[in-house]
């Protein structure tokens, strides 16, 4: 029994697993924040039991949320994996550890081996009613203890179910609450205009809901309450419509921003009704304050199924509401739509404009979609659209390219007129999908696919797109193996002064070495890292390796050298990239100037406060930073004055061609001057010759990186280098 519970809880997309982690959603208590009630029944069981240790989890399927704790510092939450809970889920009543550091189940476990150091415990199941295994109630000790009797454990078991039951009161009192907050928004608020936009009619809700007073709309313009930014968008809309185009919007409720007396806004949702035509057209709108809403249940939309900006389905709903269609075995289409650029308008322009497109977007795409179609946001740049019962291949693909124009078309916002681009993906049900994870997952291959195409095309789901996904997660597993085992190891490339022939320097650059296939490069497996969550998990790797090295160089009595770590996107994406690149330091007491991290230009896009002000902590502690592969990316010379940089790397692809070709001359003597300009050193990589080395001393370079000095080797190696005297003089340099 107890294998079979393990294998479902390791296997989420399993239905016992599936019907688990709903349940889960449904109480809406894992990730919460401490309550009084958990708290005391925490207290109960530790007094019971003595022990120092006591929790009550809940356990999602990657992570242990602790809700109440007894000496466990604050810990809110930890991977699933890390802890003894995840079997006590899985078994059947009280599981039971004398000693855990002697068990070989759990002896290296993190919570075993790590801060924590449990050596007793003994956790209870937290079941539902209908027999759902939300969590576990555990007891615990940092030294051994005899097992529980069987009294105990029984009571144990009842304090688990008094925890359970606390589950249920709180979900009733959620209920109510939301209850009394859905009767609490039901203010209704009425306008009406003409034809050409002027308010003919505003009830008293209305004027409560906008600030005005009695009367005062009447006769106005309505795009008084429409804030300036979206203004143009309405007035282009209402024109169309007062011209005899179809209205796209009539009958249908959606989300939007409105406009007080006072100039503050409010989120509403709105129901547009049209009548007559030309001079006698009409314009009514239902209009109702979700602010309270928005407020309110921000934290429960996230952890439920409501996208928290627009109010659309989020991918959880489409999900749910694609599973429960396909349950009837109807046929469906399925659409991905990815907003090429929305990242960029937000970072660029401030997220309230972000917002505001995102909400254009939903106003075009929903007036372009029939009326049993759901639209869902299903990521920050990605929208779905599912369309029930859509059988005909041909049909969905027409409706689809229909939609690029609304999303590719350009917005007037205020006084930004945004561009932005579209791909979209397609996928049907049952050729592609007879349920709706298999369903969803053949869209996320075709938009994959997608993504790799020019813009403006929509890609259909095709067999062989999940034999190379396949493919990928295979490498991906593998590479997780291969760091565990010890296969990942890092070589070192030297960097020379080129008047001396010293080591300046040595890049850190990653390795595979494979039991089977031998020493892989790069190629071979990084555009698998990158494209993926080991991204973070390689690259801290790779920083905390790399300063350990060097730190053992030292402490062999070896010059000192720079270590230079490329990073991946990822690191900078994470936000915490300062304190682990400082803590790495410390850890191996080593001075920050000893390392450098180098950004491409494609991070260096990434541009953001958060990142610009992480370097900048870096830069002030003495870390160097160096911008790679400069001149061939998008990034600008406005990225040599926002980063706080101290090194430029010239490309290898200039200084091939650097005795042939006058224009790759020019850009090196360029980025040469620039760095002299700025106070930055600078390294020319791909050096294979003593001509293209004479060539770049001529041109004042100092530093050089190449074959003609030696490929990335080992550690060893390196340090027989360095020990050398003279180091890499010219006449002993390693081809």
């Amino acid at each position: 029994m107890q294998g079979t519970s393990i294998e479902t809880a390791e296997h989420p997309a399993s239905e016992a697993e599936r019907g688990r982690l709903a349940s889960l959603a449904r109480c809406r208590i894992a990730g919460t924040p401490p309550e009084a009630a958990f708290d005391r029944l925490a207290d109960l069981a530790a007094d019971l039991f003595g022990t120092p240790l006591c929790a009550i989890s809940f356990l999602d399927a990657e992570h242990q949320w602790v809700k109440a704790g007894i000496g466990f510092g604050g810990l809110a939450d930890f991977p699933r994996a890390d802890g003894l809970c995840a079997t006590a889920l899985a078994g059947e009543g009280v599981l039971v550890v004398p000693d855990a550091a002697a068990d070989p189940r759990f002896r290296d476990l993190p919570a075993v081996r790590g801060p924590l150091g449990i050596r007793f415990y003994a956790g209870v199941p937290l079941v539902t009613r209908r027999g759902h295994r939300l969590g576990v109630l555990c007891v615990a000790d940092r030294v051994p203890r005899r097992a529980p009797s069987a009294k105990a454990r029984a009571r144990l078991a009842r304090i688990g179910s008094l925890v359970m039951e606390a589950v249920a009161q709180r979900g009733r009192t959620m209920a109510r609450r939301d209850a009394n907050g859905f009767v609490a928004a039901t203010a209704w608020a009425l306008i009406t205009t003409d034809g050409a936009g002027t308010i003919t009619f505003a009830n008293a809700a209305c004027e409560r809901l906008l600030g005005y007073g009695p009367g005062e709309l009447l006769g106005r313009d309505v795009g008084i309450i429409v804030p300036v930014r979206l203004r143009g968008h309405h007035a282009a809309g209402l024109k169309g419509v007062a011209s005899g185009r179809a209205p796209r919007l009539d009958g249908k409720t959606v989300e939007v921003t409105a406009l007080c007396r006072d100039g503050s806004e409010i989120p509403v949702e709105l129901s547009l009704t049209l009548w007559g035509s030309g001079d006698t057209l009409g314009v009514g709108a239902v209009l109702r304050d979700i602010s309270e809403r928005r407020r309110r249940d921000a934290r429960l939309l996230r952890l439920a199924h409501q996208d928290p900006r627009t109010g659309l389905p989020n991918r959880a709903r489409l999900t749910d509401d694609l599973a429960a269609h396909l349950a009837e075995g109807r046929p469906a289409a399925l659409l991905a739509i990815a907003v090429e650029g929305l990242r960029g308008i937000g970072d660029g322009f401030g997220q309230a404009v972000g917002d505001a497109l995102v909400e254009a977007l939903v106003v075009r795409l929903t007036g372009r979609l029939p009326a049993e179609a759901l639209l869902a946001r299903t990521g920050e740049d990605e929208l779905a659209v599912l369309l029930p019962g859509q059988d005909d291949a041909a049909a969905a693909r027409a409706l689809a390219e229909g939609l690029i124009p609304a999303v590719t078309d350009p917005l007037s916002l205020g006084e930004h007129v945004l561009h932005v681009g579209a791909r979209v993906a397609l996928a049907h049900a049952p050729a592609h999908g007879t349920d709706a994870e298999e369903l969803m997952a053949s869209l996320d291959l075709a938009l994959d696919g997608a993504r790799r195409e020019p813009a403006g095309r929509v890609r259909a789901y095709e067999p062989a797109m999940r034999e190379r996904a396949a493919e990928r997660r295979a490498l991906q597993d593998a590479l997780r193996g291969a760091l565990l085992a010890g296969e990942i190891v890092l070589a070192y490339q030297p960097q020379i002064d080129l008047a001396t022939g010293a080591i300046r320097g040595v890049e850190a650059l990653i390795r595979w070495q494979h039991p089977e296939r031998g020493l892989l490069p790069p190629a071979d497996f990084l555009p698998a890292i990158e494209s993926s969550a080991l991204a973070l998990r390689f690259g801290w790797w790779t920083i905390d390796e790399a300063c350990r090295q060097a730190a053992a160089w030292r402490a062999a009595g070896l010059p000192d050298v720079t270590v230079a770590v490329n990073l991946f996107s990822e690191q900078v994406r994470a936000g915490t990239l300062a304190d682990v690149v400082l803590e790495a330091l410390a850890r191996h007491g080593l001075p920050p100037a000893a390392l450098e991290i180098e950004l491409t230009e494609v991070i260096a896009l990434l541009d953001d406060a958060g990142t610009r002000a992480a370097l900048s902590r870096l830069h002030a502690h003495g870390v160097g930073i160096a911008l790679d592969d400069f001149g061939t990316g998008y990034a600008s010379l406005s990225t040599l004055k926002l980063f706080p940089l101290t090194k430029l790397k010239i490309d290898r692809g200039f200084v091939r061609d650097i005795l042939a070709d006058p224009h790759d001359a020019a850009i090196v003597r360029a980025v040469l001057e620039i760095g002299r300009g700025l106070d930055l050193s600078v390294v020319a990589e791909g050096i294979e010759t003593p001509e293209q080395e004479a060539a770049l001393v001529g041109m004042g370079c100092a530093c050089g990186q190449g074959y003609l000095y030696g490929r990335a080797v080992g550690a060893e190696e390196i340090a027989r280098r360095l020990a050398r005297p003279g180091a890499l003089r010219p006449q002993t340099r390693v081809a």
